[in-house]
């Protein structure tokens, strides 16, 4: 093969991981959300030092992980219908003005040197509840940012690698922000960061979805949105086993300030490497998915993928070197990115258009909102047995997760390939020809 052939090869494979960034209001969106969420992972990192360092109690980094993510359990189904009824555009824009000024507030009260446990605990609530609106409208908002819809897998996995690649830069610039200028600054920077965003989306062209005029009452949606999630098993089990990880695995970013202090014998710096390589570790597994061509296989990887983070959790809660530790949080980045973004993708390709919104609540609720019941539980669990012994246990249940969803894989497959051959996905001839359904 000659070298400029190779060229052309790597520069074509280069644009398909990019194919989404043609959308103008994908750009828009992809840029101002990018720079808001370093501004967000800084914050997320100095609020639990600042946590920690106020109170040496690992109970209550719980707690406050608890606060900030339970409103997505309590009230993400009940924004579904609303997301479904309502201009998306106008909610997102309503929910970063929000989210700027309870990050001012925080960042006012720290600089002054007057914040406590309870400003922390009450104004993460707050953005926990704005976060439960915000969360569902983002999802399904990505549809509406392209013309070609068959685009829509490679925006969900950029959008998962602009997430990360806001963990990989904010949490490192936050442990050497909070080292020389304290926690304040951090907060500050990331109340600064939602300009960018908030801009982006009010420079946007969206084309006005056509929304059906509903008579029905809100709690009536909401119980239709439930039977049609639940009672469709690959919709059923992907967001049984998202629940499990949320609830079993997630916590283990709470106690991370435990480990770089207490088992590490690190400070700050420690956290945010160790925050930063997992969203390293995320940002290759996205970038992954974005190369993908197809939707089929991500059945596959979802199971793989838990596999890989619950491995992840139970060796980096044996693990007492640094360069180690670093090493399995890359791996354990990678493994709940691939397994979330394939959830999401694999959700928004099978869900019917009129009930994405209620569906993407429930997922919120399934990843986020179980988190703080995990999170709560593990603070309690920490202070007992220790923070690794309560990372193998997550690790564990991760792992025996993952089985069981790689055990359902062949219905799951059977279920979904009409839905594939009604759009296109899968070829009927083929699939007849065969006598076996795609590996999804």
């Amino acid at each position: 093969m000659k070298p400029n052939t190779v060229y052309a090869v790597d520069a074509k494979g280069f644009k398909r991981i990019l194919r989404a960034l043609k959308h103008r209001n994908f750009r828009l969106f992809f840029g101002g959300q990018g720079i808001s969420l370093i501004g967000l992972s800084m914050q997320q990192v100095a609020m639990s030092w600042l946590v920690y360092r106020l109170t040496n109690s690992a109970f209550l980094l719980g707690l406050v992980g608890f606060v900030a993510l339970i409103p997505s359990f309590l009230f993400a189904p009940f924004a579904g219908p609303f997301v479904d009824r309502w201009d998306r555009l106008r909610i997102l824009i309503v929910t970063q003005v929000l989210a700027m000024i309870q990050a001012l507030i925080l960042a006012l009260l720290a600089l002054s040197g007057i914040v406590t446990i309870w400003h922390i605990i009450f104004l993460g609530l707050l953005l926990g509840i704005v976060n439960a609106v915000d969360t569902p409208t983002r999802q399904s908002f990505l549809l509406d940012l392209l013309e070609k819809k068959e685009d829509l897998g490679n925006a969900i996995a950029l959008n998962s690698s602009m997430f990360n690649s806001a963990r990989l830069l904010g949490p490192p610039m936050a442990g050497m922000l909070i080292s020389v200028l304290g926690e304040g600054m951090c907060f500050l920077l990331n109340a600064v960061s939602y300009l960018a965003v908030i801009i982006a989306l009010l420079a946007m062209k969206i084309t006005p979805r056509k929304i059906a005029i509903r008579r029905t009452h809100l709690l009536q949606e909401l119980q239709e949105g439930f039977i049609y999630a639940f009672g469709f098993a690959p919709i059923r089990f992907i967001l049984l086993l998202l629940a499990l990880v949320s609830f079993m695995g997630m916590p283990s970013i709470v106690l991370m300030p435990v480990f770089a202090r207490d088992i590490l014998h690190g400070g700050p710096h420690t956290l945010g490497f160790l925050v930063g390589c997992s969203g390293m570790g995320a940002l290759v597994g996205a970038l992954y998915l974005a190369a993908r061509k197809s939707v089929l296989g991500l059945g596959r990887w979802i199971a793989i993928a838990t596999s890989i983070f619950g491995f992840g959790l139970i060796a980096f809660s044996l693990s007492r070197v640094v360069w180690f530790s670093l090493l399995l949080m890359f791996l354990t980045g990678f493994g709940i990115m691939v397994g979330m973004a394939s959830s999401n993708t694999l959700l928004q390709t099978i869900v019917e258009d009129d009930k994405r919104g209620r569906v993407m609540s429930f997922y919120t609720m399934a990843f986020m909102g179980m988190a703080p019941f995990g999170s709560l539980v593990a603070g309690g669990l920490a202070s007992k047995i220790g923070a690794p012994n309560t990372l193998l246990i997550g690790g564990v249940c991760c792992g025996l997760g993952s089985f069981m969803f790689a055990k359902k894989l062949p219905l799951l497959r059977e279920m979904i390939r009409p839905i594939y051959v009604k759009m296109g996905i899968v070829s009927p001839v083929i699939s007849e020809i065969q006598n076996e359904p795609p590996k999804y």
